[in-house]
C-alpha cells in the first residue's frame, strides 16, 4: 500500500495524515473485493525494515494499528476472516492481544480471507520457517525425506492461503520489497500510479483487466 507519505506531502500535510487516509481506504477496498468475489487478499501494512523510520512515525503507525484493530473488533464483520501475519516479538503486548482477539472472533468467516502483514519480511519468514522445520526434523516430528514445497508452505505465515495470482503495487512502484517472495513465484505483477489513499474501484478493475490479459504458462508451453 504505497504512497501514503507522498499523498500527504502533495497536500502540505504531515505524513501521518497520509497513513490515516490510507487506513480508511482499506475498508473501501475490502468491501469492493468482497462484492466482486475475490476470496483472498494480503495487505503489506508494516515491514521488518519500517522500524528504521522516525520514532514519531513508527509510534503513530502502532497507535493506528491499535485503533484499527479495536474498530474491527467493535464492528464484528461476519464476512471477513482476518489473519495478522509477521513477527510478533517486537510488537507491544496489547497489539498482539488485539490481533489474537480479531483472529479468534473471525476464524469462521469465509467470504474473504484477509491477511494483514505487520512487522513482516519475506526473507525473515523463510528463515523462520526453515528453523521450525529443522527443529521438527531434530525432534523426529517430520522426516527430511518428506520435505517438499507443500510441506514448506505449512510453515509459512500464510499457511492455508493459496499462492499469489495478482501482485499489485500502488504509487508506481515496481519492486517486490521483500513481500511474499516464496508465494509470488508465478504471480502476475501490476503497478499502478495511483497513491494508496486514492486507490479506487477503477484501479482494482484495471489491475484485474491487466491480469486477465496475461497468458499464465507456469514454466510450460501455452
Amino acid at each position: 500500500m504505497d504512497g501514503n507519505g507522498r499523498w500527504a506531502q502533495e497536500r502540505n500535510l504531515p505524513r501521518s495524515f497520509g497513513h490515516l487516509n490510507g487506513a480508511k481506504n482499506i475498508d473501501r477496498v475490502v468491501n469492493y473485493l468482497q462484492d466482486i468475489g475475490v476470496k483472498y487478499l494480503t495487505l503489506f501494512a508494516f515491514s521488518t525494515e519500517n522500524w528504521k523510520r522516525s520514532k514519531d512515525e513508527v509510534e503513530f503507525l502502532m497507535s493506528l494499528f491499535r485503533k484499527r484493530l479495536k474498530k474491527v473488533i467493535q464492528d464484528r464483520n461476519q464476512n471477513v476472516k482476518i489473519n495478522i501475519i509477521g513477527r510478533k516479538s517486537k510488537l507491544s503486548r496489547d497489539i498482539v492481544s488485539l490481533a489474537r482477539e480479531v483472529e479468534s472472533y473471525s476464524k469462521n468467516n469465509n467470504k474473504l480471507i484477509l491477511n494483514i502483514a505487520i512487522d513482516y519480511g519475506s526473507r525473515e519468514e523463510i528463515v523462520s520457517s526453515s528453523k521450525k522445520i529443522f527443529n521438527d526434523i531434530l525432534n523426529n516430528k517430520i522426516s527430511i525425506d518428506d520435505l517438499d514445497e507443500n510441506m514448506f508452505n505449512n510453515y509459512l505465515y500464510t499457511n492455508g492461503t493459496p499462492d499469489v495470482d495478482l501482485f499489485i503495487r500502488t504509487a508506481g512502484e515496481r519492486r517486490m520489497s521483500n513481500f511474499l517472495l516464496w508465494q509470488s513465484s508465478y504471480a502476475e505483477f501490476v503497478s499502478v500510479k495511483t497513491l494508496w489513499p486514492d486507490f479506487s474501484q477503477d484501479d482494482i478493475d484495471y489491475s484485474i483487466e491487466e491480469f486477465n490479459k496475461r497468458t499464465r504458462k507456469f514454466g510450460s508451453v501455452n
